[in-house]
């Protein structure tokens, strides 16, 4: 009798055991720091990322097939890139290879599959905790929509009890304002507002039908599971009128966060700091002060002052903050409208490519990557003036079936910095980099989300920020330079540091008492 009770004791632990290791499994299977809106984004111009079914272009099927590389659903596995947000171009049925003219708001662009594909997309990225935004351009419309075609009708008939009417924004002959575009509408001595071309005629936003029908646009796709969307041309709902349009995102915001409080939501307005903080009582907006080859990321990165780029990022931060408590900055190196970063920054010898990832990732609120740009896709608008340069396939290197866009005049042997899969058997390549990267900002959740406060350090170039969040500080420094930095912390914050809890780059750090080593073209994180 005592063999089997002695059986059933050590049964009944084993079980037990057994149990705990289950529930521990699953625990870390399901750990994610990420629970808001502080997400690393990447961003994907869909017809050129991957093709699923060999007709060159890009499609949703594609991202599906791709998203163990983007995130495999355990933050802590690296193995996968580890972003937790995707921002797609847009997907609506368009006329044109990049899609910003819809012609049919809730129709997918055949190119791209269906809306079966969408809604499968959107579930397989939530059980990676990975959100989806749509790419939403409010202000304009392709001239192939019904509704224009029903505008241009009414007029023609000069009818203006028809619907259709006032849909669109239109003049008498001479009474626009200067800067705005406009064409004829063929047959009337009217014309018609178009500020980035004739084929995108603008939407009339005083007629309380066309906010409906907008604001019905994007609730559809939130009732379809979508997380968010990015806002084109957000000061173009009311050309020059930068009160009305505020006006009009604080009522368009007001009403989707009634459907969702959590949105996700980004606009872009590609002008000066000052304009662009007023929008942020609104959403959030892009900050392209930091962008581009003379952008202050990627300045910094080439040697510049780090203290002077984190002196901007606290005075940005506390500008937007007293407009929105909630803003947050929303930063990135390049996107689709720019050349593309390793064809300024250099991703070997001088390491820029790697402190700029570091200085946008390594940074508050939620940075955007530009596909392709953890391995260094090159791509610039050229002689040839065309944004397609800027838009190439995914160098996946691996057979997919994926082709530039139309358009496109960059020749191949410009790309030197190899493709997707050579890079995945590289412990040393920047695809790799990016995903310690990554790994180390969500292991800080500080960094993100705490309270800026950039160091006071006069007497060199390298330099960085404390973030206070729930109690706990982290500092992350960096140094852009080619030589080696010494920092006695003590002369710079009032936080007392006991450990390097993260180092970054070409070189390393140490900590002894206040005393920080930082090597050449290497950014640390301390607690």
């Amino acid at each position: 009798m005592k063999y089997i009770k002695k059986f059933l004791l050590i049964f009944v632990l084993f079980i037990q055991l057994f149990a705990l290791a289950s529930c521990n499994n699953k625990a870390e299977a399901k750990v994610d720091p990420i629970d808001d809106n502080y997400r690393v984004m990447y961003q994907i111009f869909v017809g050129s990322f991957s093709d699923s079914n060999e007709d060159g272009i890009g499609d949703l099927r594609g991202i599906i097939n791709r998203l163990d590389y983007l995130n495999d659903g355990n933050i802590n596995s690296g193995e996968s890139l580890g972003v937790q947000g995707l921002w797609l171009s847009p997907i609506f049925f368009s006329p044109t290879y990049h899609k910003y003219d819809a012609r049919d708001y809730y129709r997918i662009d055949p190119y791209f599959g269906s809306m079966d594909d969408l809604k499968e997309l959107v579930e397989e990225c939530h059980k990676r905790n990975v959100i989806v935004i749509l790419d939403l351009v409010l202000n304009h419309t392709s001239n192939q929509h019904e509704w224009f075609k029903s505008f241009v009708g009414a007029h023609q008939a000069n009818n203006p009890n028809n619907e259709y009417y006032d849909y669109y924004s239109y003049f008498k002959k001479g009474e626009w304002a200067n800067g705005v575009g406009v064409s004829q509408i063929s047959g009337t001595d009217e014309y018609y507002e178009c500020s980035f071309s004739s084929g995108m005629p603008e939407l009339n936003y005083d007629n309380p039908k066309v906010r409906e029908e907008m604001l019905n646009v994007a609730k559809y796709y939130l009732d379809l599971g979508i997380d968010g969307f990015r806002f084109d041309a957000v000061k173009y709902i009311y050309y020059g009128d930068t009160k009305k349009n505020v006006d009009f995102w604080k009522w368009y915001m007001s009403e989707l966060k009634e459907i969702k409080p959590d949105i996700y939501c980004v606009g872009e307005d590609w002008s000066g700091d000052p304009e662009v903080i007023q929008y942020n009582e609104a959403l959030n907006c892009f900050n392209f002060t930091m962008s581009q080859s003379e952008g202050m990321t990627a300045l910094t990165a080439k040697g510049g002052n780090v203290n002077s780029y984190c002196n901007y990022v606290e005075t940005f931060l506390n500008s937007i903050h007293a407009k929105n408590s909630d803003a947050m900055l929303n930063s990135f190196i390049s996107n689709h409208d720019m050349d593309r970063a390793a064809g300024y920054l250099l991703v070997s010898m001088t390491y820029n490519m790697h402190m700029a990832a570091n200085l946008n990732i390594l940074q508050s609120g939620s940075p955007y990557i530009y596909y392709g740009e953890e391995i260094g896709m090159k791509g610039s608008r050229g002689s040839s003036n065309t944004d397609a340069n800027r838009r190439l396939a995914m160098l996946w290197g691996d057979g997919d079936t994926v082709e530039d866009p139309e358009g496109t005049t960059y020749q191949a042997k410009n790309q030197t910095n190899g493709t997707v899969k050579e890079q995945l058997e590289n412990e040393n390549s920047l695809l790799n980099y990016y995903k310690k990267l990554i790994a180390i900002r969500n292991n800080n959740p500080e960094i993100a989300r705490g309270e800026y406060r950039a160091l006071k350090n006069t007497s060199s170039y390298v330099g960085g920020f404390t973030a206070t969040y729930n109690g706990s500080t982290v500092c992350v420094i960096h140094n852009t330079t080619d030589e080696v930095a010494t920092l006695d912390l003590s002369t710079l914050t009032s936080f007392t540091f006991k450990e390097v809890r993260d180092f970054i780059g070409q070189n390393d750090a140490k900590l002894e008492g206040t005393i920080l080593t930082i090597g050449p073209y290497t950014s640390c994180v301390l607690k």
